[in-house]
C-alpha cells in the first residue's frame, strides 16, 4: 500500500479482504498505528508478526480504515466491537448476517451501526476508503454522521513532536482567565479557538456548556458550534485535538470520546 496522505497521531481500525481464490471473501478486523506496515505483516505471516487468522491465506488487501480515535484504547475498543457485534451491548439491535448476506457487506452493515452509536457517534472520526474497487454504499439509514468525513486512498501516519518549552528561572507564568466564567484557568482544562487571532481562552466544561447551547439536551460534549469569541464554526473534535498539541492553530479566521466525555462528566 503506498503512502499517502498524512495524518497526525494515528490510531485505526481497519478492514482486510481476502483475494486468494481458495479463501476469497473473507475478511479481517484489526488495529494498527502503521496501516502500510500492518498489511506487509499480514501478508507475511505469523513470522513476520500477522495474525494467526490471516496466515498462509493471502494475499490480503487492506480497503477500509476508520481513524481519529483519541488513544488506543479508544480504538482497541472499536475493533473488539466491530469484531464481535453480537456480544456488544451497544449493538444490541443489529441482526445477524444473514443467509446470502456476504461477508463484507455484513462489516459493513455492522459499522454503519456502529459509527451511529455511542460513544463512536461522539468521535471526530474519519472513514477512510484506500481501494475504490471496493467502494459500497451504507445500507440505507445507516449512513455515516454528517460529522464523519469520508476520505479516499492510504495513509501515512506520524507522531506529532510537541515543541520544547524553554523556560529560565526568571520566566513569570502567565495567569489566564476563562473568558466565559472569568476565574483562573489551569493549563490542563485550557481550551482555545482555532484562529490564532482569536483571544479565547476557557475551560472545557464552560466551552462544551456555551457550544451545547443549540444541541440536543442531555449531551455532555457538543459535536459543533461556534466559537463564543470570534464566532468562527468550530467541531469539537477539532478543539480537542488542537489541546492534545496535533496541530497549530490556524492563521485564518476562516474554519470551516470517550474519554473526553468521562473527564467533563467527571467536571460536571
Amino acid at each position: 500500500m503506498a503512502e499517502g496522505d498524512i495524518v497526525e497521531d494515528f490510531f485505526g481500525v481497519y478492514l482486510l479482504f481476502c483475494t486468494n481464490p481458495k479463501y476469497k471473501g473473507r475478511t479481517y478486523i484489526g488495529y494498527t498505528v502503521n496501516p502500510n506496515r500492518r498489511l506487509k505483516q499480514h501478508n507475511k505471516g505469523t513470522k513476520a508478526g500477522g495474525a494467526w487468522k490471516t496466515s498462509n491465506r493471502g494475499p490480503w488487501e487492506m480497503v477500509l480504515l476508520v481513524h481519529g480515535f483519541p488513544n488506543d484504547i479508544s480504538a482497541l475498543g472499536f475493533e473488539w466491537a466491530w469484531q464481535h457485534p453480537h456480544r456488544s451491548r451497544r449493538l444490541r439491535t443489529v441482526t445477524r448476517k444473514k443467509a446470502k448476506e456476504q461477508k463484507y457487506d455484513f462489516c459493513l452493515r455492522v459499522l454503519g451501526n456502529m459509527l451511529r452509536a455511542r460513544p463512536w457517534c461522539r468521535l471526530p472520526l474519519t472513514l477512510r476508503w484506500i481501494k475504490p474497487e471496493y467502494i459500497r454504499d451504507f445500507p440505507p439509514g445507516l449512513e455515516p454522521p454528517v460529522h464523519i468525513p469520508i476520505a479516499y486512498g492510504p495513509v501515512k501516519p506520524v507522531k506529532v513532536k510537541k515543541p520544547a518549552e524553554n523556560k529560565s528561572d526568571d520566566d513569570i507564568e502567565e495567569i489566564e482567565t476563562c473568558t466565559l466564567c472569568k476565574k483562573v484557568v489551569e493549563e490542563v482544562d485550557k481550551m482555545r479557538c482555532l484562529s490564532s487571532s482569536c483571544l479565547l481562552v476557557a475551560h472545557m466544561k464552560c466551552l462544551a456548556h456555551e457550544m451545547l447551547k443549540d444541541d440536543i439536551p442531555g449531551m455532555l460534549v457538543p459535536l459543533e458550534g461556534c466559537c463564543p469569541s470570534c464566532d468562527i464554526p468550530v467541531l469539537w473534535g477539532d478543539l480537542v485535538r488542537l489541546k492534545r498539541g496535533c496541530y497549530q492553530q490556524k492563521k485564518s479566521d476562516n474554519s470551516d470520546d470517550e474519554d473526553w466525555v468521562d473527564s467533563l462528566s467527571q467536571a460536571t
